[in-house]
């Protein structure tokens, strides 16, 4: 034996190997151990095989030798089934009769690959064969037709058979419950004449995947009576999901005590369900609990926790948790990231500060800028106003996805950049990447702010023509937008009209809302009606109207509207805004004198109105109720939310500093005009963001003016020279910023991001 192991080797070393002497050193090999072993069992013969690549060679000669089921085995390894299913052509040439291991092979193949018609094939030629299956082979049989969707045909050969045994039950049970058919599951499952963990574990988690949490209790209920089977982990965390899908928490209470009983309470299978189950419950004390107990903390269950914090609104105890994660010495992964990102894209402007430091930390440890945590930047810096520095990170990413396209096209729309918005769409279309329906919502949206109606409806036929999708009501909401404000009502009026589903409320206040700025009352009247019907008890709807009736001096209809809101006793949304000074935020409500520094903001406020006045500034009175005299109008306007919250803002922090604002409606076209006259006065920039969209103000300019003056000053990707000194300049300052933030947890290696813009192919 070592003189012919000795040969080989020479021969591999002289890469001399020919077909003849291959099968002769088979044939040699053959000698020393028994045929029925030779492939799988011999270590010799399989180092042999590895290393001569004419594997049909092989085939071939075991067929020669008739050695057909080894024939089988080296196919079905290489994953050719077609070739396979053909040795029992072979086999019926020859009048041999298939062996029980060849049926199996060719089953277990079929299911691998879900090949359903071979499947077929192979069980059809036993039949016409005459072989009879056995249990085994039965059961591969319903494994592989219920696993290729097939469960007409496993439940014709559950049927046929003779004798069934456990597996045989549960193969069927466990295809009909991931086929969501419960019910003949249910049945089948009470047929059982023997029932194991595994069929209760299959109907309780069937139920929880197909919502229906309650028949999985009452299930988890009876097995805890059955006094042959108990309860494992897997059951237990079944029934847990079941309790938070409800939700009861006393259900999940009752399960947790069972847990502990019978000590799996430890096992991270169950606490991680246990936990989850207090998170879903509303109880993010016990969850936190669960979660302190737990010795075997890794990343996964960190971020877990994280994620359950936000999801439940507590906001302060997530932050918290991943800066005591960072402590632990835990490292964040990419889903850590994303989750605190996108906790601060939530709250807005109030959290920037704090994404900045996580962005730092990012840095610091080196992330991969192909990952999806750069989108999550990307989304967190626009949805807080910082366009600047959204667009830096997107053009440090080397292959970006078509997520990050879309966030940064829609930061561009939100953030009163539509010329850039329409520029990177461009830019979406040279890359090669196909956009979606959320894409043009970006896209029609930046058409809708910067007025380009031709534009946009140009836009809005490409999305089926050129791009194959289809419309959604998003769409038609940004187009009947787009034509309403541009005051071609009675075309928004037909696109409604005409439009393949029915209307959101979203496109019927964008109409009512126009309909105010062109003066079309009967427009207005329709499209009032269609809202209340929508929403009955908003009285927002009724609250426009009795506005337009009063610009059109019809007090006794705004005298009625009035009436109504009374009497179904409604009550208007107070305009509100806030404003974090030294990460403390501060709650301005209209009428709402509560505020300990009132006096001292409407002094302010009184004294900047005289400044505003001398530099041009003219209150926009309209916006206000028509009925009382001029002086308190302007007076009502003085103390909008915005310019309470604006006010504060100047007089906490020092001069230059960035005011950032949020309100909870639309900011009106009074406090639009008079924060571009404050902007100029103070020297600052002021970033406001309402219900809708951002409006950003600096030296007197507002968002539509910023966006020109960009694009005067920016310049189009041709001019890349201009455009990549201006970037220099502008990453240098957003650098400074980021690595400042980092500072407190450690000095920053260089960037990963570049600082060229993307070639225009």
């Amino acid at each position: 034996m070592m003189k012919l192991k000795t040969s080989h080797l020479r021969i591999l070393q002289n890469f001399v190997l020919k077909v003849p002497v291959s099968n002769q050193y088979l044939t040699r090999f053959d000698c020393q151990k028994p045929v029925s072993s030779l492939i799988q069992n011999s270590d010799d013969k399989r180092a042999f095989l590895k290393s001569n690549s004419r594997s049909d060679d092989l085939v071939g000669t075991l067929y020669t030798e008739k050695r057909f089921k080894e024939a089988v085995d080296i196919l079905c390894q290489e994953k050719r089934l077609k070739e396979a299913i053909q040795v029992l052509e072979i086999l019926d040439r020859s009048r041999i009769r298939p062996s029980a291991a060849i049926y199996s092979s060719l089953l277990q193949l079929c299911l691998q690959l879900r090949a359903l018609e071979e499947g077929k094939r192979v069980h059809a030629h036993s039949r016409v064969s005459g072989f009879e299956f056995g249990v085994f082979l039965c059961n591969r049989l319903l494994d592989m037709y219920s696993k290729c969707g097939s469960l007409v045909d496993a439940r014709k050969v559950f049927d046929e058979m003779s004798n069934r045994d456990l597996c045989s039950w549960n193969t069927m049970i466990s295809g009909y419950t991931k086929a969501g058919e419960l019910e003949e599951a249910y049945r089948m499952f009470a047929d059982m004449p023997v029932k194991d963990k595994f069929s209760w574990n299959t109907m309780i988690s069937g139920y929880v995947r197909r919502d229906r949490p309650k028949d999985a209790l009452k299930l988890y209920r009876r097995m805890q009576i059955d006094d042959e089977v108990k309860s494992d982990k897997f059951t237990d965390s079944s029934a847990l999901s079941a309790s938070a899908a409800i939700p009861c928490l006393r259900c999940g209470r009752e399960i947790h005590a069972h847990v502990m009983r019978t000590g799996l309470d430890s096992d991270a299978v169950v606490w991680s369900a246990l936990s989850d189950m207090y998170a879903k419950c509303g109880s993010i004390e016990d969850a936190r609990y669960i979660f302190d107990r737990t010795l075997d903390r890794d990343v996964v269950s960190w971020t877990t926790m994280i994620g359950r914090c936000f999801e439940r609104g507590r906001r302060e105890d997530g932050f918290a948790l991943f800066s005591e994660m960072l402590r632990a010495g835990i490292r964040p992964n990419d889903f850590t990231y994303a989750a605190i990102l996108n906790a601060c894209s939530a709250k807005s402007l109030t959290e920037e500060d704090i994404g900045k430091q996580v962005h730092g930390h990012m840095i610091r440890i080196g992330f991969d800028p192909i990952s999806f945590v750069a989108t999550a930047l990307v989304h967190m810096y626009s949805k807080c106003g910082n366009i600047q520095s959204a667009r830096k990170v997107f053009d440090g990413m080397r292959h970006p996805d078509l997520v990050s396209w879309t966030s940064l096209i829609g930061g561009f729309a939100q953030n009163g950049r539509p010329e850039e918005a329409l520029q990177y769409f461009e830019l979406l279309l040279k890359s090669g990447t196909k956009p979606d329906h959320i894409t043009f919502v970006g896209v029609l949206s930046a058409c809708t702010h910067a007025g380009l109606v031709d534009k946009g409806l140009e836009y809005f036929n490409s999305i089926s023509e050129k791009h194959g999708l289809s419309h959604i009501v998003d769409h038609y909401a940004c187009l009947v937008d787009l034509l309403g404000r541009s005051g071609r009502l009675d075309e928004a009026e037909e696109i409604v009209d005409k439009m393949p589903m029915k209307p959101s409320k979203y496109i019927w206040a964008s109409l009512l809302g126009n309909c105010r700025n062109y003066g079309n009352l009967r427009l207005a009247k329709r499209s009032a009606e269609a809202l209340s019907k929508l929403e009955p008890e908003n009285p927002a709807t009724y609250v426009t109207l009795a506005n337009i009736y009063a610009d059109a001096g019809m007090w006794n209809e705004v005298a009625m509207i009035r009436k109504t809101i009374r009497d179904q006793g409604m009550v208007k949304e107070p305009g509100s805004s806030w404003i974090a000074i030294n990460r403390k935020l501060h709650l301005f409500v209209v009428g709402d004198n509560s505020h300990p520094k009132i006096k001292e903001i409407h002094d302010f406020l009184e004294k900047l109105s005289i400044k505003m006045k001398e530099a041009g500034y003219v209150p926009k009175t309209d916006f206000v109720l028509h009925d009382v005299e001029e002086e308190q109008k302007e007076h009502n306007l003085t103390h909008h939310s915005e310019k309470l919250a604006i006010a504060f803002g100047i007089m906490s922090t020092p001069p230059g500093t960035l005011i950032k604002v949020c309100k909870n409606l639309r900011t009106c076209g009074d406090c639009h005009s008079a924060i571009k006259f404050i902007s100029n006065i103070e020297k600052r920039e002021i970033i406001v963001r309402d219900s809708k969209r951002f409006h950003h103000f600096k030296d007197g300019i507002s968002c539509k003016q910023l966006d020109l003056s960009w694009v005067s000053e920016r310049v189009s990707w041709n001019k890349a020279t201009n455009v990549q000194a201006e970037i220099s300049e502008i990453w240098a300052t957003f650098e400074h910023i980021v690595i400042s933030a980092s500072k407190k947890l450690g000095s920053c290696p260089p960037f990963f991001f570049t600082n060229k813009i993307p070639e225009s192919k």
